[in-house]
């Protein structure tokens, strides 16, 4: 039984195998240039305390290599569940294979864990293999991402360390179950889509938020958390601010809520909001002849009158703790999947 799903299933290993090959090949060729850059820009910037201005450099010179290899680690999942899991047994139906083989000394429930071992074992090593490299090759892009792409943001973290190979394992049991109730292969294909997508979305959005309890702090407002500081000419409007979306000394967090609030805790803006300041523009620091525009003075001034950034987050420090619990939400459906399979072999399926 082994062997006659490996005869079935080899040309799929194969074209699976040449491209992890000629992925972790790319990987491991330019893997090392591109740590040693980081490694130097780090050494050079460090005494002049101006990583901020490389990380932005350097990031924006390998965007593109970094979105195109996280995205193929999003899509194989998929794939997976859309190639590999749905046509499984859908196309032993609509042919009557299962039949002749089910004639034999081979059970049902040795068909099915033959099929469902070989094929799925090899799906989630291929997608985990996949991923580790590219959590490798990745790693000094992942610490001078923009936080909108650091490495717990929800598009990032599903392409890092374990998860995929959950996601995978999932994503194929999905489409061996789908197959298995409807019975044909262009719907079991579409309709794997669509759950596993609709999964994918309900992850991060509601799910992965209440893993921990979020922490919730107030910070000082400065470059770390500060996009933008305008002062205005003197005495034609209010001086006026914009937060990032970011954590100071946490560069990696995944920020849930972002807030400007005053002294007496009072939120004034949100983290993408432009909120005016009720400081004075015609004298003291925040004027125009104060000082540098937006400058150190007038920040001082703003903390001085109490504003704060508060902000709601998950610290960076939970990637891995995060990765298994997800991980293993993602084996216990995968599980469950495969109890269904096997329940509705055995007492539906004819």
């Amino acid at each position: 039984m082994i062997w006659l799903t490996w005869r079935q299933f080899r040309g799929s290993a194969a074209m699976m195998a040449a491209l992890l090959v000629v992925l972790t090949a790319t990987l491991a060729l330019t893997g090392p240039d591109l740590a040693s850059l980081y490694a130097a820009g780090i050494a050079q910037c460090s005494p002049d305390d101006t990583c901020d201005r490389f990380y932005n450099v350097f990031f924006d010179g390998h965007q593109i290599p970094f979105m195109a290899v996280s995205l193929l680690v999003l899509l194989l999942p998929a794939l997976v569940g859309l190639f590999w899991g749905a046509p499984l047994i859908t196309r032993e139906l609509e042919a009557g294979t299962h039949l002749l083989v089910w004639n034999q000394s081979i059970t049902r429930g040795r068909w099915l864990a033959a099929k469902l071992g070989l094929t799925g074992l090899t799906a989630v090593a291929a997608v985990g293999l996949c991923g580790l490299a590219v959590t490798w090759w990745s790693d000094p892009l992942d610490k001078s991402a923009t936080q909108s792409l650091a490495l717990m943001a929800p598009l990032v973290f599903g392409a890092r360390g374990i998860t995929p190979m959950g996601y995978a394992a999932f994503a194929f049991v999905l489409g061996v179950t789908v197959g298995m109730l409807v019975r044909r292969t262009l719907p079991a294909m579409a309709l794997t889509l669509a759950v596993f997508a609709a999964i994918q979305l309900t992850m991060p959005l509601l799910v992965r938020p209440h893993l921990s309890a979020p922490v919730t702090s107030t910070f000082e407002l400065g470059p770390a958390n500060v996009e933008h500081l305008g002062i205005p000419p003197a005495g034609s409007g209010p001086a006026r601010i914009m937060l990032k979306s970011a954590v100071p000394g946490d560069g990696g967090a995944w920020v849930l809520t972002n807030a400007l609030i005053d002294a007496s805790g009072r939120r004034i803006a949100g983290g993408n909001e432009e909120a005016a300041l009720p400081v004075s523009t015609t004298s003291g620091p925040c004027a125009p002849s104060g000082g540098p525009r937006g400058g150190d003075g007038c920040m001082v001034e703003v903390n001085r009158l109490g504003f704060r950034q508060q902000v709601t987050y998950h610290p960076l420090a939970r990637f891995w703790p995060f990765q298994w619990i997800e991980t293993g939400i993602y084996a216990l459906l995968t599980l469950a999947l495969t109890w269904l399979c096997f329940w509705w072999i055995r007492r539906r399926l004819s």
